[in-house]
């Protein structure tokens, strides 16, 4: 019997799942998939909003706020890369500026009192790339850039450490109340909990369907990228907005703190039946293209590496939706996270411990609960002593298996064996880079996949890309199958 069962592996359930970690509460997360951070958290822009373009009293401009003023010492703690370059929103007309001086007034409301609205020449100054149409900006310093999915995983592992546990493939078919208990039932697993988080991402109105007439629905609505070489790092040293528009922040150009470039997203509503349409379309990636040539003519498409897409959870109440269900006792819904979900998460997971210590009472703190999340070696950026000394500590930092991101063996040996470890191809590249690179795992993923299925003790053919029924190998050639 678990006290609390989260649903939803992503940035927001696992962060989630931390803070509910320091407390004396039994806690599992829930993940659908093959490994955490699949989903929306791992296909999206990456970026930590300052907050200033969500509406003034609403749950999305609350969070961001409280959410980028907690993100220097979360990372800090996770060991998790973030980047405060700040961001602009630039303007091409005086109709824009209109726009950017509506946006600095609502930033205002809601507390970010380190915005600047600046001239052309100043922009210019700072970001030589942009096209010369520009005419203003407005400035905003507390922005910032991180690795979407390492937070993630640094969370959960983070939850694990202190006594969480987490259940990936488990598939939530139906859920049962009786005399105050859930039963959550997979395909092959039932548990048993006094409380439900639903964090589903674009799946939370099913969950929260099992239980309740939901009164929300979530749409997913997708977004899809280019992702450019590092030889293109230098184009922007800001994160550039276009002016937002209803269906979004708009397509933006911005560095990645891995040192590429990303460009996007579209915004294209979906039918609610899917929820998982990420294919990438060249209507989209067109569409990228003609709204980014309107920031910069600099981009060289040769060097993309690789385009993807995410979905959004979209909710039909135009906000987040966080609360106890006033028809079911003990399940809480913490859905409709779409942008600025990922700046807002930190924020969200306190104050959902909020939400859990109004049901249950007071909570016991875990007196042993460690915030500090051991740090990842990386080693491409040591110097030549420091890998020396690896390399004779342990002669796998000696062996290199992604060129691209100069990756070795022992920093991929890591990434399986900590807690919420990797256990297919994407998973260790999310975690630690082999085939983030230019060849896109063309060289490193067979050497990948063999040291994944040695330190698993499994058969080769049962490594996936990504998700059960995503095998590379069927069997040795020249061999009857």
């Amino acid at each position: 019997m678990y006290d609390i069962a989260i649903v939803g592996g992503g940035v927001i359930g696992c962060s989630i799942a931390r803070e509910l970690s320091r407390y004396n509460l039994n806690t599992v997360l829930i993940e659908k998939n093959n490994d955490i951070a699949t989903g929306t958290t791992k296909a999206n822009s990456a970026v930590v909003h300052a907050g200033y373009d969500a509406p003034a009293g609403s749950l999305k401009g609350k969070f961001n706020v409280r959410g980028n003023e907690m993100f220097s010492q979360v990372c800090n703690e996770l060991n998790v890369p973030f980047n405060r370059i700040g961001s602009y929103v630039i303007a091409n007309d005086e109709e824009d500026m209109k726009t950017i001086k509506d946006l600095y007034d609502n930033g205002v409301k809601l507390g970010i009192n380190d915005m600047e609205i600046i001239d052309a020449n100043e922009v210019r100054k700072n970001e030589p790339n942009l096209n010369k149409n520009v005419v203003g900006a407005l400035y905003a310093p507390s922005a910032g850039i991180v690795e979407s999915w390492e937070l993630a995983i640094a969370n959960a592992e983070n939850a694990m450490d202190n006594g969480a546990e987490l259940k990936l493939n488990f598939e939530v078919k139906n859920i049962i109340k009786n005399d105050g208990v859930f039963k959550i039932n997979s395909e092959n697993e039932v548990i048993e909990s006094k409380m439900i988080i639903n964090a589903a991402g674009v799946y939370a109105d099913k969950i929260y369907n099992m239980v309740a007439d939901s009164h929300f629905e979530i749409h997913p609505r997708k977004g899809q990228y280019f992702l450019l070489d590092k030889v293109e790092k230098d184009l922007v040293n800001h994160v550039i907005f276009q002016c937002p528009t209803k269906m979004g922040k708009g397509v933006l150009v911005a560095p990645t703190v891995d040192e590429n470039i990303i460009l996007g997203p579209t915004s294209e509503d979906l039918g609610i039946d899917e929820k998982e349409n990420v294919a990438t379309t060249f209507e989209g990636l067109g569409f990228i293209k003609e709204k980014v040539a309107i920031t910069t003519d600099k981009i060289n498409y040769r060097n993309v590496i690789t385009s993807f897409a995410g979905l959004r959870a979209e909710p039909s109440t135009g906000d987040f939706i966080i609360e106890e269900s006033d028809q079911v006792e003990k399940f809480i819904n913490v859905a409709g996270i779409k942008s600025p979900g990922l700046s807002s998460a930190p924020a969200i997971a306190e104050y959902v411990v909020e939400l859990v210590e109004n049901s249950f009472g007071n909570l016991e703190k875990n007196l042993s609960f460690n915030p500090i999340r051991r740090k990842r070696i990386k080693f491409n950026e040591l110097n030549d002593e420091e890998k020396a000394k690896l390399i004779k500590k342990d002669p796998q930092y000696g062996n290199i298996v992604c060129r691209c991101e100069t990756i070795t063996e022992a920093e991929i040996v890591d990434a399986i064996h900590r807690n919420a470890g990797g256990q297919t191809i994407n998973g260790i590249k999310r975690r630690c880079r082999p085939g983030a690179g230019r060849c896109q795992g063309g060289f490193c993923g067979p050497k990948v996949l063999e040291i994944l299925a040695r330190e698993l003790n499994v058969k080769p053919e049962k490594i996936a890309l990504e998700n059960i029924g995503s095998e590379i190998l069927i069997g040795r050639t020249k061999e009857k199958i």
